[in-house]
């Protein structure tokens, strides 16, 4: 399926309101603020007076208040970028598309498949993009990592290494699975970004060194199976100090005809030596590389990477790799699919997202219109 969403033609700035003051939302605040074609025109976060410090902070004429609807009303705003708690998307993300608001939304779009859903069907109800910021797709070392696997043959295996220490404190202290939910996620995107297909069982097994500081599972190896035959390995640690490797992590591509790698950070190399037949456009990193392509998919109608029909299969890798640890065995993606259309259809109270839910088929129809 191609999701179909309303664009905003024209040269005017595209009005942005962010929703979440703290840390994060600040950020987003000053990427806004450093962005030609958008303007930051609200700030909304359940405390007032932290939405009011934010825009105080930030040198710029926008609203502040606790209520996105209002916020959005006052200021003609276009567009939201979705700053909040993961627990908290759903509703913010349903909210602004009901408003007839386009969704940048901070990973996870939501906390579950289920839940991711249920965002499909607002966004399908509502002809809004609703799209992830999965900000670590946006490196120009990476777009070359992958102009450099099309030479490699057949892909046989990919290889990520995680590790690092970082003491974060807060509610990624108190997470049952704080590097598989709050980290992984982006290797796990990455890997269906490189490959080109989508995963369809994955082993993963995961545990909590005695020296960890997180309640949780802080270290994890998730052996997945891609469409094609192709394996992706995932090792990695929050809480492994010493030879740590980069935020993302060191890459292997074994092929064929060679093997690339990328240290996260440097340019990536392969032997025999190659490069893509062409240098692949590159733009702006991270969440700014995210926020245009954001904004160029609104003016343009291109779908953007992390749309969330297909980003789905992101948290569904994240959601399957969980159910793997705590069960022991290898776990399909497709089961995992099945079971959260299901919990979707009863879950869903309003009923205009559920008779959306329910025109997509059967549980197996569901899935086959998301591939």
């Amino acid at each position: 399926m191609s999701p179909q969403f309303a664009t905003i033609p024209g040269a005017e700035p595209l009005r942005l309101v962010v929703v979440g003051a703290g840390a994060m939302g600040r950020n987003w605040m000053h990427v806004v603020s450093e962005t030609p074609g958008v303007e930051l025109v609200g700030v909304v976060d359940l405390d007032a007076g932290a939405a009011c410090r934010a825009v105080a902070a930030s040198g710029t004429t926008a609203v502040a208040g606790s209520s996105l609807s209002v916020v959005a009303a006052e200021t003609g705003a276009d567009a939201v970028i979705d700053v909040t708690a993961p627990q908290a998307h759903r509703a913010v993300n349903t909210e602004a598309l009901r408003a007839g608001l386009p969704v940048l939304c901070e990973k996870p779009i939501a906390p579950t498949v289920a839940q991711t859903m249920a965002l499909i069907a607002a966004a399908e109800l509502t002809g809004q993009l609703l799209m992830t910021s999965q900000s670590r797709r946006y490196y120009p070392q990476l777009a070359r990592l992958k102009g450099i696997a099309t030479t490699l043959g057949d892909i046989g295996l990919l290889t990520t290494e995680f590790f690092k220490a970082p003491r974060f404190g807060g509610f990624r202290d108190e997470m049952d699975d704080p590097l598989l939910v709050d980290m992984a996620i982006h290797a796990f995107d990455v890997a269906r970004y490189l490959l080109g297909t989508e995963a369809q069982s994955v082993d993963c097994r995961s545990f909590n060194p005695s020296w960890s500081w997180y309640r949780g599972d802080a270290a994890a190896s998730a052996d997945f199976e891609f469409d094609g035959g192709a394996r992706f390995v995932y090792t990695g640690s929050w809480c492994s100090p010493g030879l740590e490797t980069s935020w993302n992590g060191a890459w292997r591509i074994s092929g064929a005809h060679g093997s690339a790698a990328w240290d996260g950070e440097g340019e990536p190399v392969s032997e025999p030596a190659a490069a893509p037949e062409a240098d692949p456009a590159t733009g702006r990193e991270e969440i700014a590389g995210a926020l245009d392509e954001f904004v160029s998919a609104l003016r343009t109608g291109t779908i953007p990477s992390g749309e969330v029909h297909s980003n789905i299969h992101t948290i569904t890798m994240v959601e399957a790799a969980v159910r793997s640890a705590r069960t022991g065995r290898r776990v399909a993606l497709d089961g995992v699919l099945q079971a959260a259309y299901r919990a979707a259809l009863a879950e869903e109270a309003d009923d205009d997202l559920r008779a959306v839910l329910a025109s997509w088929g059967s549980a197996d129809d569901a899935i086959a219109r998301l591939r």
